[in-house]
């Protein structure tokens, strides 16, 4: 989930921006000068950070960072993009974000925190003539959770690869594609739910999922694992999505194995649950057979299952007939607190996503979207996405021309430039250095593109739905 670990891309792109800034970025250079940066903590042990340059405009762009892993360095963080974070400085604008006050899925923390770090900016500088919200991943749910529940505070939002459809959707899509892996490939042998020892868990899971990759059945059940989370079985941003069903399904592989999803399903909800006070997720009442129907794997998975000799039918009977998982209430309440959306947005929200996405899957934005409509507040959204794979894989141009595109409507009250020519257009304005998703690899141009997503596999969470708990 855009871990913050990951950080080595944003090092090397700030040594670049160094190295051209004379030739390519003189504006930048002289804006950094007599930059204010103010670092402190909360009693909660949150820590934050506000840089000011010289020259402040009086806007405020307030960052929400991404999921930290337990028991890692948690810095605060007002950027996701040290490129970015220098575009901003250099055009007056302020930065602000904390650290929140605890790691994992710290979104009841980050709510409290990031309201209390501009609680701090209007103490430390001034009150803002305006704010704007914006942050990758975990930080997009937060983006946008913080303007449902404190509108007051912004005038827009730009949640970039959000979790949006909800943390009780979001996790009840990850229990499905668990609780097959479990049925299917695992004999029972896993905890889905309750987990009690999370490395040994994910250890386990892991060394199940090698062994099953190496048999034609294995992976036609791999891929049918995939499905329930819409894998899209495309990772490498640098090419085109593969359209054959081996590499889709070798792709999913490494994306269960390697890419934070088995750590999500098989351990890292162990911290939620802590959290929570209990297993948030339920899966009674789902109908496999449909929800792989409805998956838009679902023409790999027919076709795998039919190389390998395998009936599907039988498979999704064995899953139907499975013994559910119920959710503990107080665990499900604690997650619709934090954080499910009721469409009721009052400000203007952009939200940006790669359509390979193979952690928070594109199908998030539509579950957004339908809440949005369902509340009549279409008029304030917009959506955007980029035609390439990977979670949060966007230049800092492409970031860029949506930051570009959100001032636009809230400077002028009107959308304008948000379909893909014009953002593709802004983000090409850019110098080249913006336009490579990290230092030494080969350009990327912007790759806006029309796009619908397909519809969002779980219920997504409103805050008049009743989960199905018997």
């Amino acid at each position: 989930m855009k871990s913050r670990i990951l950080s080595s891309a944003n090092v090397i792109r700030l040594l670049v921006a160094i190295t051209l800034v004379a030739l390519m970025l003189p504006v930048p250079a002289v804006a950094q000068e007599g930059l204010k940066t103010f670092t402190g903590s909360f009693p909660d042990g949150a820590t934050y950070l506000i840089d000011v340059p010289v020259g402040w405009n009086g806007t405020l762009f307030l960052y929400s960072h991404g999921y930290t892993t337990p028991e890692t360095p948690n810095p605060p963080a007002d950027t996701g993009d040290l490129l970015v974070r220098l575009y901003l400085l250099s055009h007056g604008y302020a930065l602000a974000g904390s650290s929140y006050a605890s790691t994992g899925w710290a979104i009841q923390n980050a709510l409290e925190d990031q309201i209390a770090v501009l609680d701090k900016f209007n103490q430390l500088v001034g009150q803002p003539s305006r704010t704007l919200a914006w942050g990758h991943s975990l930080g997009g749910i937060i983006t946008a959770g913080l303007v449902q529940k404190h509108p007051e505070r912004f005038a827009g939002a730009l949640p970039l690869c959000g979790v949006l459809a909800g943390s009780v959707g979001f996790w009840n899509q990850l229990l499905d594609s668990a609780f097959a892996f479990n049925t299917l490939l695992a004999s029972g042998q896993l905890q889905v739910v309750h987990i009690t020892d999370p490395a040994v868990n994910l250890i386990n899971a892991e060394q199940i999922l090698s062994n099953a990759q190496a048999t034609p059945e294995g992976q036609a059940r791999i891929a049918l694992v995939a499905a329930l989370v819409d894998s899209p079985g495309w990772i490498d941003p640098f090419s085109p999505p593969p359209t054959d069903f081996a590499t889709l399904e070798s792709n999913q592989f490494i994306s269960l194995a390697q890419d934070f999803n088995f750590v999500l399903y098989f351990a890292l909800r162990a911290e939620l649950e802590g959290r929570a006070g209990g297993n948030p997720s339920w899966n009674t009442g789902v109908d496999y057979e449909k929800q792989v129907k409805l998956s838009v794997d679902y023409t790999e998975v027919q076709g795998l299952y039919k190389a390998a000799g395998l009936s599907l039918e039988a498979d999704l009977k064995k899953l139907n007939s499975a013994k559910r998982i119920v959710a503990d209430p107080a665990a499900v309440e604690y997650l619709q607190q934090n954080v499910i959306f009721d469409g009721e947005i009052k400000v203007p929200v952009l939200t940006v996503h790669t359509i390979g996405d193979d952690l928070v899957n594109v199908q998030n934005e539509q579950a957004y979207a339908s809440v949005v409509e369902r509340a009549h507040q279409t008029s304030l959204l917009r959506q955007a996405f980029v035609h390439r794979a990977g979670h949060c894989q966007f230049t800092p141009a492409e970031v860029i021309a949506g930051i570009q595109t959100l001032l636009s409507r809230v400077n002028t009250g009107e959308w304008e430039g948000t379909d893909p020519a014009h953002l593709n257009a802004a983000a090409s304005g850019l110098p080249p250095v913006y336009n490579m998703l990290f230092f030494g690899a080969p350009p990327s141009p912007p790759a806006f593109v029309d796009y619908h997503p397909a519809p969002f596999l779980r219920l997504f969470d409103t805050l008049d739905q009743v989960p199905r708990i018997p």
